[in-house]
């Protein structure tokens, strides 16, 4: 799925557009326990506590691609065969109405999904009449020849209320109410199936994790059978090791300024070009930009397999998760040095009387602990 995909099912959960009647779900505690089931409906609430269930749900449908949101495709085996695509797909097609196959998802679900607490299961089922759009870009709400339908499944932590002395206008008096639990931020859920060229896609799902740094992938395996990529966090350490590992020598300053500035080029070109796809770069391409920056073919061959060998063969990262477009850290052992990436080709590493030293330009603008400092030559020692 892409962005605009992605954002025109988010529309759909909208508290004065929405057709969502009901949301269904239960409680498991922390001993993997399904303590209480529950069908609540949207309908009928006041409205903030409906635009607030319709927050929760469609939390799943935010983030970044490849970050946050992550494409799993079935194989053909799959969707023929498997059970945990037959589960998906009997959820869907009762739209949610089937309390014994409810129960086998929200077993599947306790067994296998590791969330420190209690949580909630919340989920939902829309049928989305999907708008014609031409080639120019109307869209005609009255002309449809595609039916979408589609659950979300948003699994939110819940965490005790602190107590709290409240004052109650109407009776005049005070009381301390610690009631219940407070439903957090979803941390994990999915859409099935997925939205693709704005048409039903059984071959995939898109699927949500809050932490890029945890992708559940016990959980994802046992709901869609289906080995979830590397987290994201983890994508960047590893091409990170991969690069100090593979250059050697050669990872030199200059050379990763090169990458990073070259990458973050790439990425501003796809959103000037105003892609619909999500940009997505290869070993093939990330070599090439190596070669640019002046590595030799032997260590851009170390990389390469290096690369293979870590992430698979044909694989594609997001360039967020090889490269921070908003920052350039630079550490040592006593400090961290956070610079805007369009100034990173400012920083130099100079060996001054023996010793390495990181250089940056300080004309104007130096704080320390919030104190401006005077730049002159007489405030220097």
């Amino acid at each position: 799925m892409n962005e605009k995909e992605i954002r025109e099912i988010r529309r759909r959960f909208k508290a004065d557009k929405t057709i969502i009647s009901t949301i269904h779900g239960c409680c498991i505690n922390e001993s993997k326990r399904i303590i209480s089931t529950f069908k609540v409906s949207i309908q009928t609430m006041p409205q903030e506590e409906s635009e607030r269930f319709l927050g929760l749900m469609k939390k799943p449908l935010s983030g970044s691609i490849g970050r946050n949101l992550i494409d799993l495709e079935f194989s053909a085996r799959q969707v023929m065969e498997s059970g945990e695509h037959k589960l998906l797909s009997l959820l869907r097609s009762s739209a949610l109405n089937d309390q014994d196959i409810l129960n086998t998802f929200y077993r599947r679900v306790a067994d296998n999904l590791n969330i420190e607490g209690n949580y909630l299961v919340l989920l939902t089922h829309d049928v989305y009449a999907v708008p014609y759009r031409s080639n120019d870009g109307d869209t005609q709400q009255d002309a449809s020849d595609e039916e979408f339908s589609y659950i979300v499944c948003s699994i939110c932590p819940l965490k005790l209320a602190q107590p709290a002395l409240n004052y109650q206008f109407a009776e005049n008096y005070f009381s301390a109410a610690a009631n219940g639990g407070i439903v957090s931020a979803p941390e994990v859920g999915f859409m099935f199936p997925a939205f693709d060229n704005r048409a039903t896609n059984l071959y995939a799902a898109l699927y949500y994790t809050k932490n890029a740094a945890d992708n559940h992938s016990r959980f994802a395996k046992a709901i869609f059978d289906i080995e979830p990529p590397m987290p994201a966090a983890a994508q960047k350490e590893t091409f990170s090791e991969i690069m100090s590992e593979a250059l050697q020598e050669e990872c030199r300053l200059d050379v990763v300024q090169s990458v990073h500035e070259r990458i973050n080029g790439m990425i501003a070109a796809h959103k000037e070009a105003k892609e619909p796809e999500p940009l997505l770069i290869s070993q093939r391409e990330i070599g090439g930009v190596l070669h640019q920056s002046g590595v030799s073919d032997e260590r851009v061959e170390a990389f390469s397999t290096a690369f293979d060998a870590h992430f698979g063969d044909g694989a594609q990262l997001p360039p967020s998760n090889v490269v921070d477009k908003k920052q350039f850290v630079i550490t040592t052992p006593d400090a961290t040095i956070k610079v805007n990436p369009e100034a990173s080709e400012f920083i130099e590493l100079r060996t001054i009387n023996g010793s390495k030293y990181i250089l940056i330009p300080a004309d104007n603008g130096v704080e320390v602990n919030g104190i401006a400092l005077s730049t002159g030559e007489e405030g220097i020692g």
